[in-house]
């Protein structure tokens, strides 16, 4: 019964998510301006237009990527200077194991 009931549920989704016709958007990444185009099933084209970003807007977009790009390069410092850290230590254990064993000996 369960089965059935989801089965039924995909099919109503899937039916009237096909309902709504072809829908083409186009995005200007740079600016956030979007073009959105959908043709339905009756051959109407309706056409929705949202214009990009205002200058404040632009400032915190502009504001976000810097910050994204500052961590990217200090997360590739951080990551540079711990794997020398790791290099250093291994190579200093490695001699004091190296000391050690001419000790004893």
């Amino acid at each position: 019964m369960k089965k059935i009931l989801m089965l039924l549920a995909a099919v109503a989704f899937s039916t009237a998510a096909f309902a709504q016709g072809d829908k083409v958007v186009v995005k200007d990444d740079a600016t956030g301006a979007k073009t959105t185009t959908t043709v339905r099933d009756n051959g109407t084209v309706k056409t929705e237009s949202r214009s990009g970003r205002t200058k404040a807007g632009e400032k915190v977009h502009n504001t976000k990527e810097d910050a994204k790009v500052a961590g990217q390069k200090t997360g590739a410092v951080v990551k540079k200077g711990a794997q020398k850290t790791g290099k250093a230590v291994k190579k200093g254990a490695k001699a004091v194991e190296t000391k050690a064993k001419d000790v004893v000996d």
